[in-house]
């Protein structure tokens, strides 16, 4: 009897329940060395492409509680045949942001809850070093900063060493950016807070609580408690409005050394398609060259020299071509439909046309614009040509192509953002001619 095909993990983001499933898995553990040379970390990268997986290996490999599971987990791995010293070595505090939706009034609760949650069950994974009768200490303070701070205070005096993982740390920010407006996410997140940040009448709902929750996270990295911290999301912006001072970690979204960790290169599609060889009967150079025009293109360093694939859409496409023989009825899938529709906001302030629409009609119309991509930049800065440019860089809905004189070529990287950049145009024309 043939060796059934191992699972497509098409939405998956749990490395153990992959290995546990025994699912298919594009091995990046290799970037986990090259990753310890930073001590903290920010990445960007656009929607759908990895990062949360990673993030779950991240957990899985640092994490000292599964240190018995080390072998299942990894073996096989590049990492897993030459691991690091720090591996199964500390306590890991994750928190993901992607859930939390655009409740103006009831967000700095929810939030404070949510990490009070994940804090206590950090403290309950680890009582051989931090004993249960003294959980009170650090889960009695009203708000996440200050049971942090009680934290911090304890792991470095005792030499308890931490790493913190924040996955999609502006998901919440720019999901009320996109349904309420530049106004409400100012006077949420930035209030009294920047002298960038313009007087509004709105109402402050908290303002500052998260600017807060960063600073306090640069504190445990001074104490030396938090030795490690790594962070991801999809834009800069949060990072420059929202936690102004925290300047402690390296943004390496655009450094050449992590262009492939996340997304496949042309070789990983193959093998990809290789792995399901004798499962499917499918033309696999058909395949190759239908992700190469819908999925592929993205490439996140002008110094880099692959292009890489978005990795949940080519998934999306081998999942329904392994099981039917051919490619999806529709190419662009829905969940990515809804994940860059979030983005339309960009084109209109107040449901009016700004200068953006007019720049990305003319990108769509030449293919190609030339500019710097800038690491970061606050919101009020965003109608800037250059901004503007990189912030739909690390959207992904502009790619590098190459360079001239030096100076980036940005490009639209394949069909699928082609299409979805249409229809942003489309969309923000409608909104703006109905309500004049």
């Amino acid at each position: 009897m043939p060796t059934p095909p191992p699972p497509i993990p098409y939405g998956w983001s749990d490395f153990a329940l992959m290995r546990r499933e025994r699912s298919l898995y594009v091995d990046k553990t290799r970037f986990l060395r090259e990753l310890e040379s930073e001590r903290y970390a920010f990445l960007i990268r656009p929607r759908r492409f990895g990062k949360s997986l990673w993030v779950s290996v991240l957990e899985n490999y640092y994490d000292r509680g599964r240190k018995e599971r080390f072998e299942a987990l990894f073996a096989g791995t590049d990492i897993g045949r030459e691991p690091t010293a720090n591996r199964s070595r500390y306590v890991i505090l994750r928190f993901d942001f992607s859930a939390f939706d655009d409740a103006l009034e009831t967000l700095q609760e929810r939030f404070q809850t949510y990490c009070h949650t994940k804090l206590r069950g950090a403290l309950e994974r680890n009582e051989d070093l931090i004993p249960a009768d003294l959980h009170h200490r650090f889960l009695e303070p009203p708000t996440i900063d200050g049971k942090l701070n009680e934290l911090f205070d304890y792991a470095g005096n005792h030499g308890i060493p931490l790493y913190v993982l924040i996955d999609e740390y502006d998901n919440f920010a720019n999901t009320v950016l996109a349904h309420r407006g530049a106004e409400a996410y100012q006077s949420l997140f930035m209030r009294g807070e920047s002298p960038r940040a313009p007087r509004l009448k709105a109402p402050t709902y908290g303002s500052g609580f998260y600017r807060s929750f960063f600073a306090t996270l640069k504190a445990g990295t001074a104490g030396g408690a938090v030795e490690r911290l790594f962070v991801t999301g999809v834009s800069p912006i949060t990072m420059d409005d929202v936690t102004s001072g925290f300047n402690i970690a390296a943004n390496i979204s655009l450094d050449s050394r992590f262009n492939e960790m996340l997304g496949f290169t042309e070789g990983e599609v193959r093998g990809i398609l290789e792995t399901y060889r004798e499962n499917g009967a499918f033309n696999r150079d058909q395949a190759l060259s239908v992700m190469a025009e819908w999925y592929n293109g993205y490439r996140f360093s002008k110094v880099a020299e692959k292009d890489l694939h978005n990795t949940d859409m080519v998934l999306y496409y081998v999942k329904a071509l392994v099981n039917s023989g051919e490619g999806p009825g529709e190419l662009i899938d829905r969940n990515v439909r809804i994940d860059y529709g979030k983005l339309r906001h960009l084109l209109t302030v107040n449901r009016q046309l700004n200068g953006n629409f007019d720049l990305l009609r003319h990108v769509i119309g030449e293919g190609t614009a030339d500019s710097e991509v800038s690491s970061g930049f606050p919101l009020e800065r965003l109608n800037q040509r250059e901004n503007f440019l990189s912030l739909l860089h690390f959207f992904g809905l502009l790619s590098i192509r190459g360079l001239r004189g030096g100076r980036p070529q940005l490009g639209i990287p394949n069909q699928t953002v082609r299409r979805l950049m249409h229809s942003y145009l489309r969309d923000a024309y409608a909104t703006a001619t109905s309500s004049s």
